[in-house]
């Protein structure tokens, strides 16, 4: 038989796993958006990196504290986003007939946009009155904190974009913010000073803004949204109770991923305690940025499947969404495993060293949020906000408790990181459990 005709067999069973992806998601999609994930990662490995040659540990540090008040915002959002995707999926799939959500939406990304702004005002007042900071500085904080924010407004455009069928121009779009931001910060290295990088940032930001927008309202996913305010109490009267459950989801979610960038510097100190646990937890949220690309692909597929009462697709798809999930944590446990005390000497130079023992919390971090992603994501896109209201306030109080016993025991900060580890898994556990009893058991009509 010629090397031709063996090669024939070998290319159809190659075929064939793609046909079955091709037939529970785009393909296309995917591709694109783990191209954005992998960005999405390198641009936090390439700030850590960057940060630490251009700044002293001291500045590192506080750079590192006011993107994550920035992010912090993401408080104000209340799960709104996702109660936006919830509506407007609902809208698309029913051929568009509801025309309230579309206003309500573009409501939402304006208050979003406001709270950016008076975010960013409140940053440089504070720290235009602390001593020994100039108005230079107090700007250029400013323009930091407002370059982290702006996420709370690029959320509910991707929620809605997604929603509408749009994700693959949103995807595009992304791709450009990630490279150019990438981009950016590399600049640093060759001499382009904080405040030009920090305009140039934001002034990209502002233009994808502005075509995302654009295009929802030409796909009529968004349009002029009146009076904001009432536009706003309308929302949150046909809201309400699924935005109590979705915003006690969204505090507890803020609250889990961000308190320890608190806890760290007020108990273990600035410079390099601060720096250890953003380089792990830059890693470890990096992972869920992976895990999007590939878990969004398929909530177009679990959605539907739940829709038409279809148990053994929506079982079809999140097993997808799983094995595409355990591809990348397992290549970059692997990594870690083998190389994670190189990976950290490249990231951090002399700025900090993390201890060995870290690594294998990170290992450990890794595969729950892989299983806390998979499960959170189909029960946050097919509307089971009081399950997953559930488990975040019993992480919250989880997470308080161990931090209570990690300060009086003095464990320092590897240990702290390790039962915060501990409590996680937990939750991640919750989460699988209340998969089982929510859309599987909803999808099958029981």
């Amino acid at each position: 038989m010629s090397s031709q005709a063996q090669a024939i067999p070998r290319f159809r069973t190659l075929r064939q796993p793609l046909r079955l992806l091709a037939g529970v998601l785009s393909l296309r999609y995917l591709l694109l958006r783990a191209t954005t994930a992998a960005a999405a990662v390198a641009f936090g490995l390439v700030q850590t990196y960057v940060f630490a040659r251009v700044l002293a540990p001291k500045d590192f540090s506080i750079y590192i504290l006011i993107g994550t008040f920035g992010l912090s915002l993401w408080l104000f959002d209340l799960g709104a986003a996702k109660i936006l995707y919830v509506r407007q999926r609902a809208r698309h799939l029913d051929g568009g007939r509801d025309r309230d959500i579309t206003a309500q939406s573009s409501a939402v990304v304006l208050l979003y946009a406001l709270i950016v702004l008076t975010g960013a005002l409140a940053c440089f007042a504070i720290a235009a009155m602390r001593p020994g900071i100039g108005l230079g500085t107090a700007a250029d904080y400013a323009l930091f904190f407002t370059f982290a924010a702006l996420n709370l407004v690029w959320f509910p455009l991707r929620n809605v974009s997604n929603a509408v069928d749009q994700y693959i121009g949103f995807e595009g779009l992304e791709a450009v913010r990630r490279v150019g931001h990438i981009g950016l910060m590399l600049v640093l290295l060759a001499g382009l000073p904080m405040p030009a990088f920090l305009l140039c940032a934001n002034a990209l930001w502002s233009v994808l803004l502005s075509v995302n927008i654009a295009r929802l309202v030409r796909v009529g996913a968004l349009r002029a949204p009146g009076p904001v305010w009432k536009t706003l109490t309308g929302f949150w009267r046909g809201n309400r109770g699924e935005l109590l459950r979705s915003g006690n989801y969204a505090v507890g979610e803020l609250a889990i991923y961000n308190f320890p960038y608190f806890v760290v510097p007020a108990v273990f100190g600035l410079g390099a305690p601060t720096i250890i646990l953003d380089t792990i937890f830059k890693i470890f949220r990096g992972a869920t940025l992976i895990y999007a690309a590939g878990l969004d692909p398929l909530v177009p597929r679990q959605t539907r499947a739940l829709a038409e009462r279809d148990p053994a697709m929506l079982k079809k798809a999140t097993l997808t969404a799983l094995i595409l999930c355990a591809v990348p944590t397992l290549a970059l446990c692997t990594l870690l495993l083998a190389a994670g005390d190189r990976l950290f000497a490249l990231l951090l130079g002399h700025a900090a060293t993390v201890p060995p023992a870290a690594t294998y919390v990170l290992v450990a971090l890794l595969v729950a949020n892989l299983a806390q992603n998979v499960a959170s994501n189909l029960l946050l896109h097919t509307g089971f906000f009081r399950e997953i209201a559930r488990v975040a306030t019993f992480l919250v109080a989880a997470m308080a408790a161990m931090t209570l016993v990690a300060v009086i025991t003095g464990v320092g900060i590897v240990g702290f990181i390790g039962g915060y580890a501990g409590v996680y898994v937990a939750g991640a556990a919750l989460y699988i459990a209340y998969v089982w009893r929510g859309p599987f058991r909803a999808a099958a009509g029981r």
